[in-house]
């Protein structure tokens, strides 16, 4: 397999992370097959980089704390369920990275953007950036 970038690790995190959101009885590593192959019709075994396994498994480790900091910083009668779930997985990927992982929180905002870009509009963005530099005050 080609050595992925980061963002493109990131990339793959959050398309698994969302889709055991949805899917909350898939397992993990079926889950990156299915987002590095892109088609879930097909099996196929690929190698599954363990740094992704790690990274989905962190983030999900931490994500009681992240979604406390994330709620701390909604308006007023917002609750975490009542998010955009790419948003909600965004932030979460971001805030481990940048409180628990080697991160800098600037970068991990910018690469949250860049999810952001990718995967949801403007708005959104924005919305992101606004909590993010809040939790990740720098």
């Amino acid at each position: 397999m080609t050595m992925l970038t980061r963002h493109a690790i990131r990339q793959v995190t959050f398309q698994t992370l969302f889709g055991l959101a949805v899917n909350p009885d898939a397992e993990v590593e079926p889950m990156i097959e299915q987002v590095l192959t892109g088609d879930p019709e097909v099996e196929r075994e690929v190698e599954v980089p363990e740094e992704i396994v790690e990274l989905v498994h962190n983030v999900q480790d931490y994500q009681d704390d992240a979604d406390l900091q994330i709620s701390r910083y909604l308006v007023e009668g917002w609750t975490l369920e009542r998010l955009n779930l790419v948003d909600l997985e965004i932030m979460r990927i971001a805030i481990y990275e940048a409180q628990k992982g080697d991160t800098p929180a600037k970068v991990a905002v910018n690469e949250a953007l860049n999810l952001a870009s990718d995967f949801t509009d403007e708005s959104s963005s924005k919305f992101i950036n606004g909590v993010l530099s809040k939790v990740l005050t720098f």
